[in-house]
């Protein structure tokens, strides 16, 4: 049964609309996951040695996106060399922890989602 009874449907696929066009950024999960494994704040560095492929640009993007989304928190200390933190707002970790479930779910149903499709295709 649907726990949103009672919701206004244009309202939550606006909502819906809204969250995947953040969640679903190229290299949005990619920072988030490696700040839910953690209590200590990942450095700058660290998202540009982990995540291959990426421009320093659209690293940066991303980050400024998420943390003005309320998700991260940016930490900059006046060092030299300049030194940035990253952490999960408590938002950023309900997002995550949410995130996880769905991995969870999928993982739990993907064999039979993907049988299914394939019986289907045969038939």
């Amino acid at each position: 049964m649907c726990n949103f009874n009672g919701y206004d449907a244009d309202v939550l696929m606006d909502e819906t609309a809204k969250l995947r066009k953040l969640i679903t950024k190229r290299g949005t999960l990619e920072i988030l996951i490696p700040l839910c494994c953690t209590t200590n704040p990942v450095r700058y560095l660290k998202f540009r040695n982990t995540l291959k492929g990426f421009s320093s640009k659209t690293l940066a993007i991303r980050l400024k996106e998420l943390e003005k989304a309320g998700i991260l928190k940016r930490q900059s200390y006046n060092e030299i060399p300049p030194r940035v933190e990253y952490n999960l707002t408590n938002k950023g970790q309900e997002l995550v922890e949410s995130v996880i479930s769905l991995l969870q779910w999928m993982q739990k149903w993907s064999n039979t989602t993907i049988t299914s499709f394939y019986q289907m295709q045969n038939e």
